[in-house]
């Protein structure tokens, strides 16, 4: 029977046979018809066939509940699935020449046990088989038993489970896969006690949702209110990523105990938008535009500020010599027009900036207080709502842990988990949709079967799934604050290397960790990320600059806030000159050269520096920040800027992972993908982009592509991978 017949039972007014040959069905069979009727074998039984009866072809066929999948003849065992295997490449083999592993005899490989979970099938709700390297220092770390024959996590219908004969619906099978959740680590860390954060609850995430958009409209009112400019596109999401470099607190996203109050990235960012933001400019009227309104807006701050009568007198005159020069010179080319912009901002910026200096700092102290208070709420909360479980923060005694080194395992929370509330799910084509309290979250199926996988490896007390849908929830929700709800805002915090680029770090240099990921754009399941305490549950090992390897390989694409970058070199450089063991970290950064970033002159001075490349701009790409929800097109984009490529590595790490020309040919390689152009650089940029933009211009797309650099402000960066402390 081919796929044509495949839908036959909706076709058909079918009858399923049990094994005893009596209908499923009120309608009794006549003594002819069960004369025809045989029993089948209980091995097919149990995978999933059973023998039903067409009638509008008058003869009996055999469906399997599992597959969808319909026969005219009697199944044989050990037959491939025509569905999910069309070619038969992980049919049991006839015999003879072929059995075994290798008779496959195209090349091509069995399928992975993640991917076999992912496709469906009789048994795609167990556990894939984690085999973990054993050795002496391996950590005994308990994994959730498999539960085959039930669903992964509690339904959300009210409607009684389906019989045993009922068919099932056809399992989903991604068409692409973008991770490898069956390579195994070879980071190595000492054994470390379980983490004290709070457990994760909708209840509580929703509320801190509401408590952050609420503090980025603080933020909005104050910029426009204070010094008449809309907030720098991303800047609070820096601030976010800078803050946590330096902050004590007990929130994993809000900021509340930091020394200075004044974060110096929202400084510079806001500084830089005074008088008037900037914009990127193609055509000689913008330029001129540009000019006067800059020129305007200069003298209307100096004079409506306290500012020095030296101040006043060095602005008005050179906005009264613009002014003429703008009334008497009209055939200015472009060029004539940003050179004179620059001459302006370089007499002005410094009066300009000593005005505002005093507001702008109460901006950024606020925004601060403002969210130390929005923390403390939400802790009180969370405390309420653990002590009405009964469950004890105080007192809580860890585990012991032995002096030991170990295989990195995720992290573990000493808090027992309270009782989680009631997620919807539902499916829309190829988008899951989560709802609690009319608050929907969405994710699309191959990611949201990802997150499943990822649960299975890593969560160790939730065996019957009973919060997944609670916790894929509060993940979600978590970045989607975090990003913001601007069109196509954060997304750059998100991006990825692409596929082809993680398969050659692990064949050519044994990297198997990504030092900066999440749970919905890891390649590895083995990953650091921002959020430990939700992280945690789908793989996270922690924030990376709280993460200390003894060795093994390791790839890192950091989000590209200068403070940040700079604890990541520092952290580098200690674990590098701490271990003796073999360990490299192989750091993925835009080439930015007017000016460089400190992080990038650092590495490259570094001693540890064992090997650096370039990959030139628009020559490869990155994967969407967005991936999780986005269109499979909008999947892939290209870098605007080139990436430098740089091996950090200690003594041991070069000896056992050496960068020779054959490896990094390799990995050049892998970036230039057969079959495919490269999209356009970023879902919404201008084609019209310098490499290096002079300073005072910007990109005026709406989303910088990993790479991309806003030239308006020192700091104003989008990093290609998750934003992580």
């Amino acid at each position: 029977m081919t796929s044509e017949n495949h839908g036959k039972a909706k076709g058909d007014s079918a009858l399923v046979m049990s094994p005893t040959g009596s209908s499923s069905q009120a309608a009794p069979l006549t003594p002819s018809t069960s004369k025809a009727i045989q029993e089948l074998p209980d091995e097919l039984i149990q995978a999933g066939w059973a023998k039903c009866w067409s009638k509008r072809e008058n003869r009996p066929y055999y469906f399997n509940r599992f597959t969808n999948q319909s026969l005219w003849e009697m199944p044989v065992l050990g037959q491939h699935d025509v569905i999910s295997d069309p070619l038969g490449l992980n049919a049991a083999p006839a015999s003879g020449e072929g059995a075994g592993d290798g008779g496959l005899g195209n090349g091509q490989r069995k399928r992975r046990p993640s991917e076999e979970a992912i496709q469906g099938g009789p048994n795609s709700f167990k556990r894939p088989r984690v085999e973990v390297p054993v050795t002496p220092t391996t950590p005994t770390i308990p994994i959730s038993p498999s539960t085959p024959g039930a669903k992964p996590w509690n339904s959300t219908s009210d409607d009684k489970q389906a019989q045993p004969s009922t068919p099932a619906p056809a399992p989903y099978r991604p068409s692409v896969i973008y991770w490898d959740l069956d390579i195994q680590t070879n980071a190595v860390i000492k054994e470390r006690p379980p983490y004290d954060y709070l457990p994760p609850h909708p209840e509580i995430e929703l509320q801190r949702a509401q408590l952050t958009t609420k503090l980025r409209q603080h933020y909005h009112e104050l910029c426009s209110q204070r010094e008449g400019i809309e907030p720098p596109r991303e800047s609070f999401n820096r601030w976010l990523l800078e803050r946590k470099v330096v902050d004590k607190g007990v929130d994993p996203l809000l900021p509340s105990e930091c020394d200075p109050a004044v974060s110096p990235s929202m400084f510079r960012e806001v500084m830089n938008d005074i008088p008037i933001r900037l914009s990127r400019i193609k055509y000689k009227e913008e330029a001129r535009k540009l000019l006067f309104k800059y020129a305007e807006a200069a003298k209307k701050m100096i004079e409506s500020r306290n500012a020095t009568p030296d101040s006043r007198k060095v602005v008005k005159w050179n906005v009264e010599d613009t002014m003429n020069w703008l009334r008497r010179d009209h055939s200015a080319s472009k060029e004539d027009y940003m050179d004179r912009l620059e001459h302006l901002r370089k007499q002005c910026g410094p009066h300009v900036t000593a005005v505002a200096k005093d507001s702008v700092e109460g901006i950024c102290s606020k925004i601060y207080h403002i969210s130390a208070e929005y923390v403390r709420r939400i802790r009180q909360a969370h405390l309420n709502l653990l002590k009405e479980c009964n469950i004890t923060v105080d007192g809580v005694e860890n585990a012991e842990v032995q002096d030991r080194l170990v295989y990195c395992y995720p992290v573990r929370l000493s808090i027992a988990s309270p009782p989680q509330p009631r997620v919807e799910l539902h499916f829309e084509n190829e988008v899951a949709c989560l709802r609690y309290k009319g608050e929907m979250v969405k994710v699309s199926r191959g990611h949201f079967n990802k997150l499943e996988l990822l649960y299975r490896y890593s969560c160790i007390d939730d065996p019957r799934f009973e919060k997944f849908l609670s916790r894929v929830w509060c993940l979600i929700k978590r970045y989607q604050v975090m990003f913001g709800s601007g069109v196509n805002e954060g997304t750059g915090l998100q991006g990825a290397l692409p596929v082809p680029v993680f398969e050659a770090l692990n064949k050519q240099f044994g990297v198997s960790f990504e030092c900066f990921a999440s749970p919905l754009n890891c390649y590895y399941k083995q990953f650091c990320s921002a959020f430990p305490d939700i992280d945690g549950f789908f793989g996270s090992r922690g924030p990376f600059l709280s993460f200390s390897p003894v060795s093994g390989s390791f790839e890192a694409n950091p989000p590209f806030c200068e403070e940040f970058m700079d604890a990541m070199v520092t952290h580098f450089e200690d674990l590098l000159e701490k271990s003796s063991e073999p360990l490299s970290f192989i750091i993925f950064v835009p080439e930015w050269r007017d000016p460089p970033t400190p992080a990038l002159t650092r590495m490259e001075s570094s001693r540890f520096r064992r090997h650096q490349m370039t990959v030139p701009a628009f020559e490869h790409e990155y994967r969407s920040g967005s991936q999780h929800v986005c269109k499979r097109e909008e999947m892939y984009y290209k870098a605007v800027h080139g990436t430098a490529v740089i091996f950090l590595q200690n003594n041991a790490g070069f000896a056992k992972w050496e960068p020779t020309t054959e490896r990094i040919q390799e990995l050049l390689a892998a970036y230039k993908v057969p079959g495919r152009s490269l999209s356009s650089p970023g879902p919404s940029s201008s084609s019209a982009v310098d490499k290096d933009s002079k300073p005072g211009q910007e990109r005026s797309a709406s989303m910088d592509a990993p790479g991309s650099r806003d030239n308006s402000s020192p700091v104003d960066k989008t990093a290609p991978e998750t934003a992580n402390v």
